[in-house]
C-alpha cells in the first residue's frame, strides 16, 4: 500500500487566489467565517482533514519539474517554442508576471497552506488520543508548502493557524522572508519533538522529514551550526540510510525505502486533464518528460519535456554508477534494444530517466500521461548526508573531517568503492559538495534553488539577471485582487 488516502471527498476549498480548486481527495470545507460546527467533532475529522492537507503535496509535481527547468541541468523541451509557453518561459528566464505555471504554485502551494491551517485554527476544539501527531503532521505540511512559496517568491503574506480567507488580501502584507523562515523553524520543531521516525503508513510525515526540512531550512539562511545539529542526529539517530543498489531508489519497488526521508505518494487513479492538472492522482510531470512517440522496452511515451542537457550528462566523473541511472542516453539505448522514438523540441538525445514513466498494465486508468504512479522523493537520505557535510564544512569551527565522511558515503555508493573519495578540506571541500549533489540529485527539482542560495546561478544559468530571477514574480492577479497593496518583486 502506497499511499495515504483512498478515500474520496469533495471540496470546495478557498485559497490564496481567491479561486475554487477542482474536485479532488479535499476535505469538504465549510464556507469561510463559519465557526466548523459540523465538523472537527471527532478523530475521523481531523484524520480526513489531514488528507486533504497531503493531497495538495500531489500538486507540487509541478515545482520539482520547474526546479530542473530553471537550472542549468535541462531544457524545456517539448513539441514546439510555444508548448506551454510558461514553461519555455522559465527555461529562458522570460517569465513575467503573467506566467500562468507560477500562478499554479502559488494557488496549489497556498491551498496547501489554508488546508493545513484550518486543522490548526480549530486544533482546541476535540481532544482524542494522538491528536498531537496529527497537529504536528499538518504543522509540518503548512512548513513544506511555506517553504517552496519562500523559495518561489520570497516575501509572502503569512498566516498562522487560521485560513486566509476572501477579502483578506485588503489588509495583510507580504511578510519578510526572514520572518516567515522563524516561524518554520518553530513548525518544524514543534513537529520533530512530537512525530515518530516509523510511521505505519507509507507517506505519513516523521520526525526524521522534519529535522531534514528544517536543517535544510536553516542551510537555506546560512545557519550551518544549527543545520549542522539538526541533521548530525538524525544522520546518527534516525532509521535511514543509503540502499545499496542506487538504480533501485526509482523504481516502484523502490518506493518508500530506507532512504526515502520524505515521499510524495501518487497512484494511477481517475481525474486528471488538462483542465485540471492538479486532480490528478499520478504524477503529472512523468508523463510530461516522457520520450516522445517511443515505441520499446521499459518506458512508455510522454511529452519530451525537460531534458537533460549535455553538461549534466558530463558532469558525472568516469566511472559513476548513477550516470545511466538518472540520465537515459536515448540513442545509445535505441541501438541496444531497437526502441523507435521522435524527437521534440530542444531535442538533446537525453532524459530524465529518474522520472520517465514505466510500462504499464493495459488497466491502468485515466490519461496514461497524466497519471503515472511514480512517487517523488522529496528528501532523500543522500540529500541529508550532503547537506549535512556542507553544514559542517561551513560552520563556525569547521569540522572538514565529518564533512569528507559524510560526502564519501554518497561517492562510494556512486563508484563502487572508496578509490574516489574526497580529501579535499575548506572551499575545496565545499566545490566537491556542491558537484556531488548536483551529480547525485539530478532531476529532483533541487538544482535551481541550490544555484540562487550558493550565489552561483548567475554564472551558471544562461539568461539569469542577479537581482530578478532570484525569486520569481508575484502573479499579477494577486497584486491586483489586492489592491495593489503588495509591491511587485524587484525588476518585474
Amino acid at each position: 500500500m502506497k499511499t495515504i488516502n483512498i478515500k474520496k471527498y469533495l471540496v470546495a476549498v478557498l485559497f490564496l487566489g481567491f479561486t475554487i480548486s477542482c474536485s479532488d481527495d479535499f476535505v469538504d470545507v465549510q464556507p469561510a467565517g463559519d465557526n466548523s460546527e459540523d465538523f472537527f467533532n471527532s478523530e475521523e475529522d481531523y484524520q480526513n482533514a489531514l488528507i486533504g492537507a497531503y493531497d495538495m503535496l500531489q500538486s507540487s509535481y509541478l515545482n520539482v519539474m520547474l526546479g530542473e527547468i530553471a537550472s542549468d541541468n535541462t531544457l524545456a523541451g517539448g513539441e514546439s517554442a510555444t508548448d506551454v509557453l510558461g514553461i519555455q518561459e522559465v527555461d529562458d528566464m522570460t517569465h513575467t508576471p503573467q506566467n500562468v505555471q507560477l500562478r499554479d504554485i502559488w494557488s496549489w502551494m497556498y491551498a496547501g497552506v489554508n488546508r493545513a491551517n484550518y486543522i490548526l485554527e480549530f486544533k482546541d476544539k476535540t481532544d482524542f488520543t494522538g491528536k498531537e501527531q496529527v497537529l504536528a503532521e499538518a504543522t509540518f505540511l503548512r512548513a513544506y508548502y511555506y517553504f517552496e512559496l519562500v523559495k518561489w517568491f520570497g516575501d509572502v503574506p503569512l498566516a498562522v493557524d487560521k485560513r486566509i480567507e476572501f477579502g483578506e488580501q485588503f489588509t495583510i502584507d507580504r511578510t519578510p522572508k526572514s520572518e516567515i523562515y522563524t516561524q518554520l523553524e518553530a513548525d518544524l520543531t514543534f513537529a520533530a519533538n512530537n512525530l515518530p521516525y516509523v510511521q505505519t503508513t507509507p507517506g505519513r510525515v516523521t520526525k526524521g522529514a522534519a529535522q531534514a526540512l528544517l536543517g535544510k531550512i536553516y542551510l537555506f539562511q546560512q545557519k550551518y551550526d544549527e543545520a549542522a545539529a539538526v541533521l548530525d542526529d538524525l544522520i546518527l539517530n534516525g532509521p535511514h540510510d543509503l540502499v545499496t543498489d542506487y538504480n533501485s531508489i526509482f523504481e516502484e519497488a523502490g518506493e518508500n525505502n530506507i532512504e526515502s526521508v520524505f515521499e510524495v505518494q501518487y497512484f494511477e487513479g481517475q481525474g486528471a486533464g488538462f483542465g485540471c492538472l492538479q486532480c490528478s492522482e499520478g504524477n503529472v510531470a512523468v508523463g510530461f518528460s516522457g520520450i516522445r512517440n517511443y515505441t520499446g522496452p521499459e518506458f512508455s511515451s510522454g511529452f519530451s519535456f525537460n531534458v537533460p542537457v549535455q553538461e549534466a550528462y558530463d558532469a558525472f566523473e568516469a566511472g559513476d554508477l548513477r550516470r545511466d541511472v538518472a540520465i537515459l542516453d536515448i540513442n545509445a539505448w535505441a541501438a541496444s534494444t531497437g526502441a523507435t522514438f521522435g524527437e521534440g523540441y530542444e531535442h538533446t538525445g537525453y532524459f530524465n530517466r529518474k522520472y520517465l514513466p514505466r510500462t504499464r498494465s493495459s488497466n491502468a486508468q485515466g490519461d496514461r500521461n497524466l497519471t503515472n504512479p511514480n512517487n517523488y522523493r522529496a528528501i532523500r537520505f543522500a540529500d541529508v548526508l550532503l547537506m549535512a557535510a556542507e553544514a559542517f564544512n561551513r560552520s563556525s569551527s569547521p569540522n572538514d573531517t565529518k564533512a569528507q565522511a559524510y560526502l564519501n558515503r554518497v561517492r562510494e555508493r556512486a563508484f563502487g568503492n572508496s578509490t574516489r573519495n574526497i580529501v579535499a578540506t575548506g572551499d575545496n571541500l565545499y566545490n566537491n559538495i556542491l558537484e556531488e549533489r548536483r551529480t547525485e540529485l539530478v532531476g529532483e527539482g533541487h538544482r535551481f534553488f541550490d544555484l540562487v542560495r550558493t550565489g552561483r546561478a548567475a554564472q551558471s544559468i544562461n539568461g539569469f539577471v542577479a537581482g530578478k530571477h532570484e525569486v520569481f514574480p508575484i502573479p499579477a492577479i494577486e497584486i491586483q485582487l489586492a489592491g495593489d497593496r503588495w509591491s511587485q518583486n524587484p525588476n518585474y
